[in-house]
């Protein structure tokens, strides 16, 4: 199989905006998070797709590789589709373009994922942790996943799911954590595919997927990413490298 990463990067952020173009110990944060990427060795390739020249100029300037953007997307999967379009893949993983400091194991158990699929039961692979505290259960901004005995999604939501009618019957809480590997062609699948109501209602895109009967097989981490969405965050960051 082919393999390889596409790290989608956005110039504009809502909560920190050009975060991507800052500086991060004398490197910008996209380059950093492009060479950590690199330096997995898990790839045959990897890709920074963006519609920003900055960003694009930024890594080719670097001796990296970026594929221009030619469409406005409203989400991820839709950039990293039509970049891939005419590229010969087999698995695509999405990387985040925020996390500078990648942790190698939990993208190598999606990649080993789709080697023991076999039969091709899974369209997509995406990770999940454990969840305890009720504060970080009721926060709409992490995302719930709830899943089959296989380990497959039955259904993404901001809300509290399952919800807690019964306290003692030992349900687990899984955050969802937005790191994906797909198959290419359910990629371009969902780049043909109309946004239906629940995906609208929630703003998950995964929600798509599963509208339409895609499988996406979740599986467990215990890695939490150190991703940059605020000022402060950048400063952390900053520290970690002194």
């Amino acid at each position: 199989m082919k393999i390889i990463a596409v790290i989608p990067a956005r110039y504009a952020s809502t909560r920190f905006p050009a975060k991507l173009m800052q500086d991060l110990g004398g490197k910008t944060v996209i380059l950093r998070t492009y060479e950590a990427a690199v330096s997995t060795q898990l790839f045959d390739d990897v890709f920074v797709v963006t519609d920003s020249d900055l960003i694009y100029n930024e890594i080719v300037s670097n001796g990296g590789k970026a594929i221009r953007s030619i469409k406005e997307h409203e989400s991820g999967s839709d950039r990293i589709a039509e970049a891939i379009e005419n590229l010969e893949v087999d698995i695509v993983v999405n990387v985040q373009g925020d996390e500078p400091f990648i942790n190698e194991e939990p993208l190598a158990k999606l990649i080993e994922t789709f080697r023991k699929d076999s039969t091709k039961q899974v369209d997509l692979a995406s990770l999940m942790r454990e969840i305890k505290d009720e504060d970080e259960i009721n926060n709409p901004n992490n995302v719930k996943v709830v899943t089959d005995q296989n380990g497959f999604a039955l259904y993404f939501s901001r809300s509290v799911i399952p919800y807690p009618r019964e306290k003692n019957v030992g349900v687990r809480y899984m955050q969802h954590i937005g790191i994906y590997a797909f198959r290419k062609q359910t990629l371009s699948d969902f780049y043909s595919l109309p946004m239906k109501s629940l995906e609208a209602s929630e703003k998950l895109e995964q929600l798509r997927y599963l509208e339409f009967g895609r499988r996406i097989k979740m599986i467990e981490t215990t890695h939490v990413g150190i991703g940059i969405d605020t000022a402060e965050d950048l400063e952390k960051a900053r520290k970690t490298l002194l």
